[in-house]
């Protein structure tokens, strides 16, 4: 499978709900196309942080600076986990409840609304 056809879902033809059950149902996997911007910034990040952590390897006296240095990526890793949970969380929530919404309100036409 190349990075441009990553889905979330691999369906087998269950409902989802035993898809996801059984795994299938894969929000966290990176989805995203690898030609766009937010790649191009990833890149960005990524190749900066290698080669700050080659530079206090090569140029620090003591493993201080390289060490605050990992503890800072991964402090924000971190944060950027947290972050992206929340969404998820808040993003199904908010999902569940248009599903509710559809099945509870009333349908109400346009046309008698004007009337």
């Amino acid at each position: 499978m190349n990075n441009h056809s990553q889905t979330l879902y691999e369906g087998t033809g269950l409902n989802i709900i035993e898809e996801l059950y059984y795994g299938n149902v894969k929000p966290y996997k990176e989805c995203f196309d690898h030609e766009s911007e937010y790649a191009r910034f990833l890149s960005i990040i990524s190749d900066n942080e290698e080669k700050l952590n080659t530079y206090f390897i090569n140029h620090s006296n003591t493993e201080d600076e390289s060490h605050w240095f990992s503890t800072l990526t991964d402090a924000y890793s971190e944060i950027v986990d947290f972050y992206s949970k929340d969404r998820f969380v808040k993003g199904f929530q908010l999902g569940a409840k248009f599903m509710l919404d559809t099945f509870i309100l009333p349908q109400q036409s346009v046309i008698n609304d004007l009337v």
